[in-house]
């Protein structure tokens, strides 16, 4: 897909990009819970793949088949659960499916280390597919299928990296955390602060009763704050192995963990916002 957008410049690529995977994600939710379903099953399933083949460039040895298939578990319990096609005793079918990993290692006869191994086939399913199974939890917030919070969560989190992209690139002068990300600015930051922010006094006017004016608000403070943590998370990452994207399969943006980052770490604040407060 690369090679289609090569002739390109890169911001082009960005936006064509952008474009394409937010039509078929927001058709995804419009169209009904099992289109939902599919497509952010297979965005977990990727993004997961992945990661630990990122982690397999650094040395380490996780158990990338099956870290994987029990994060699409995960995935799919929390659906049915949530939608309530399976009573939540069948959360308790994860414990015996995790415990597996220690078996499977102590099988293993060529790995010198292999709790370096299980410790990042768990953090496979905690980073990746935790949080997207949370988003299971936020559909069905209110009981039945409903797509305009986790909608309205995706545009806010969009609105506020292009808000950074762009006030960083016309006014970035201040360093945010250099250290990690060089390129990120205090002054992008704001601009995709103001952005999310204008976008959730939309969303507000756009879906009466979903959630008053405050709480749209209170979702992109909380967006903005997550989404850039999650950014500097995963580039802390990167770094760590010396890499600059985490994949090449999304023109102008990288991999998938390069454009989910951000719902990563916003996904457990939204889900605790929604049921505490």
């Amino acid at each position: 897909m690369t090679s289609l957008f090569s002739k390109y410049s890169n911001l082009t690529q960005r936006i064509i990009a952008a474009f394409i995977g937010a039509i078929l994600i927001v058709t995804g939710l419009l169209l009904g819970p099992w289109y939902y379903f599919v497509i952010f099953l297979l965005i977990c399933l990727i993004t997961q793949l992945e990661f630990y083949k990122l982690v397999g460039l650094d040395g380490m040895i996780p158990l990338k088949t099956f870290g994987t298939f029990s994060g699409m578990v995960l995935f799919t319990l929390t659906f049915l659960v949530e939608s309530g096609v399976l009573d939540p005793k069948f959360y308790y079918l994860m414990f015996p499916i995790l415990a597996g990993v220690y078996l499977i290692y102590l099988y293993r006869k060529r790995v010198t280390k292999p709790f370096r191994g299980i410790a990042f086939t768990f953090l496979g399913i905690i980073y990746v597919a935790v949080p997207f199974s949370l988003l299971n939890i936020i559909v069905y917030h209110s009981g039945e299928y409903t797509f305009e919070i986790l909608l309205g969560a995706l545009l806010l989190l969009w609105s506020n990296d292009t808000g950074a992209y762009f006030a960083g690139v016309r006014y970035g002068k201040r360093k945010l955390f250099e250290r990690v990300s060089p390129k990120k600015s205090w002054e992008g930051s704001l601009g995709g602060f103001a952005l999310s922010m204008l976008m959730a006094y939309t969303l507000h006017a756009l879906t009466e009763g979903v959630f008053s004016l405050q709480e749209w608000f209170m979702m992109a403070v909380i967006i903005s704050i997550g989404g850039t943590y999650g950014d500097l998370v995963e580039s802390l990452f990167k770094r760590s192995i010396e890499i600059k994207d985490s994949g090449r399969l999304i023109p102008g943006h990288g991999g998938f963990l390069d454009r989910f980052d951000g719902l990563l770490l916003s996904a457990p604040f939204i889900v605790a916002f929604l049921k505490i407060f």
